[in-house]
């Protein structure tokens, strides 16, 4: 589809601006995040500075761009290079709004290279990269902020820690010391264990006080390192997960090979348009 034509749907009176809770059928759950469709590049202190007045995990800034489209995430602190939930909510928009045919995949141009998304009935499906994870020590310090005696393994991919804890029950309770983890040489700490009452593969949750996420509710990006840790662990190819926040989310979780098939809902809470005007790339 030529981009103008995909374009004049949102480019004619300022962005359409959307608030979607992602990896959830229900609304006020799963993991909120805001969509600004704009009609082409915008400034980056702009994109920063709306995130910032959005003030949830991620914003999604989307416009057409070559046979795709343009996607870039900003936290209210910084922009990221990955991010799963905000991917699946745009996704979801661009369907639900009628601005894609339902059973057109879409190719989103991000920081990470080019991510598929495709539609499964109800489910979106991300095709994202997996984040293979290696055993390794864990920065001195980091036990004690977590709360925690002893893991059953830690690893790590890149600066993203995974710890793996004895219960569901373990994970649950944890209360981290924040402001002790945002002195430690780390991105994010993802404490997980096998099962979950029975209805799931594995349970997880997901902090990361220095990207402004003290706790996300329910994290796509941290089922790129959970989804090959599991299936190495575990022994399957599909597993269900649950993402153990006060919010809580489900997402279902295929290995393939290099890459991790995500699968979620997403629920529409606002809709319309900026009342700002849009300010393109210098």
């Amino acid at each position: 589809m030529p981009a103008e034509k995909r374009v004049t749907a949102w480019s004619t009176d300022g962005c359409r601006f959307f608030l979607v809770d992602a990896f959830t059928n229900r609304p006020f759950t799963g993991n909120p995040a805001a969509v600004c469709l704009m009609p082409g590049p915008a400034d980056p202190s702009w994109m920063q500075q709306l995130a910032r007045e959005t003030n949830v995990s991620e914003t999604a800034y989307l416009h057409p761009e070559d046979d795709g489209w343009r996607l870039r995430w900003f936290t209210p602190k910084t922009e990221v290079e990955l991010c799963g939930h905000p991917t699946l909510a745009t996704a979801h928009v661009l369907w639900e709004e009628g601005l894609l045919p339902a059973d057109a995949p879409i190719t989103f141009h991000t920081l990470s290279g080019d991510l598929v998304v495709s539609r499964e009935g109800d489910w979106v499906e991300l095709d994202l990269p997996a984040l293979p994870v290696e055993q390794a020590l864990l920065p001195d310090g980091l036990l004690e902020a977590m709360g925690l005696d002893a893991v059953r393994f830690s690893g790590r991919s890149g600066d993203d820690y995974l710890l793996e804890v004895e219960t569901p029950d373990v994970v649950r309770r944890l209360t981290p010391d924040v402001r002790a983890l945002v002195s430690l040489p780390l991105r994010s700490i993802i404490p997980t264990a096998a099962g979950g009452g029975g209805t799931h593969d594995f349970v997880s949750r997901f902090f990361a006080p220095v990207a402004g996420r003290a706790e996300d509710h329910v994290t796509g990006f941290a089922h790129c390192l959970l989804g090959p840790y599991w299936q190495r662990r575990l022994g399957k190819d599909r597993l269900s997960a649950y993402q153990a926040s006060e919010r809580g989310g489900s997402l279902q979780v295929t290995m393939r090979g290099e890459r991790v098939i995500l699968g979620g809902q997403a629920v529409t809470i606002v809709r319309g348009r900026l009342a700002i005007p849009f300010q393109p790339a210098r």
